[in-house]
């Protein structure tokens, strides 16, 4: 059996976590879960601490404050590496991403992809609870990303994803510059430059029901720039 870390960054998450918990540690009780958490106001580090004291699968990673996605999973990531893991999940712990689908990602991975995605923008994914707004920002973002560089994939954009530790060793994360939203699209694209296997698996996103979502107008421009600098860099044989 594959040894795999589930990584959730938290940020004001103590309403969400011990559902969040409960239900991965149900649904797949033979992964670790990583909980890295930016020293939330409300607690989240401090209630992560007390699960880690019951349960040695789950893990905690205390940061000094709000720091960002990117360097969050990055982080976890490297850790996890260091550690001897071999599949590594990104999971939203907003209850966001259902973790009924988590076997739908072990399939893909033991069928041979490098790289699974949890996409909304394929037959049989979607999206429950957003407005235009971030219909427009997600679907908006996704097909800009696509266009400009050139990739079949359908949601660049998404949170939920899954990679082996050979796809995580080629895209060679310590060279990963992205840190917000623009973070999902750079992990994927330098994994497709590097000839490794996405898998796309259908996902229904349900919007959170609890605390505040962390997009911003900030997170959404700093894609449109990434994009850009990521085309050059390739073109220039970079990545």
């Amino acid at each position: 059996m594959p040894r795999t870390l589930i990584v959730t960054p938290t940020y004001n998450e103590k309403d969400n976590l011990p559902r969040f918990v409960d239900a991965v540690r149900s649904a797949f009780p033979e992964a670790h879960l990583m909980i890295v958490d930016d020293n939330s106001p409300d607690g989240t580090g401090r209630m992560a601490d007390e699960m880690a004291a019951k349960d040695d699968h789950i893990k905690v990673m205390h940061r000094p404050g709000k720091l960002g996605l990117g360097t969050a999973y990055i982080q976890a990531f490297k850790r996890g590496l260091a550690d001897g893991y071999d599949r590594f999940f990104e999971m939203d712990a907003d209850l966001s991403h259902d973790v009924k689908y988590l076997p739908d990602f072990v399939r893909a991975l033991d069928g041979g992809a490098e790289v699974v995605i949890g996409s909304r923008n394929i037959p049989g994914g979607g999206v429950e609870g957003w407005g235009l707004g971030r219909h427009f920002i997600s679907k908006g973002g996704s097909l800009y990303s696509r266009t400009i560089l050139g990739l079949n994939v359908k949601d660049l954009t998404s949170g939920y994803k899954a990679f082996t530790r050979r796809a995580l060793e080629a895209i060679d994360i310590e060279s990963i510059h992205s840190n917000g939203y623009s973070f999902q699209i750079e992990m994927t694209y330098r994994a497709l430059r590097k000839g490794m296997r996405v898998k796309e698996v259908p996902i229904v996103f349900v919007d959170r029901t609890a605390g505040a979502s962390k997009m911003s107008r900030k997170i959404f421009v700093e894609a449109i720039g990434v994009v850009w600098r990521l085309r050059a860099e390739s073109a220039f044989g970079k990545i």
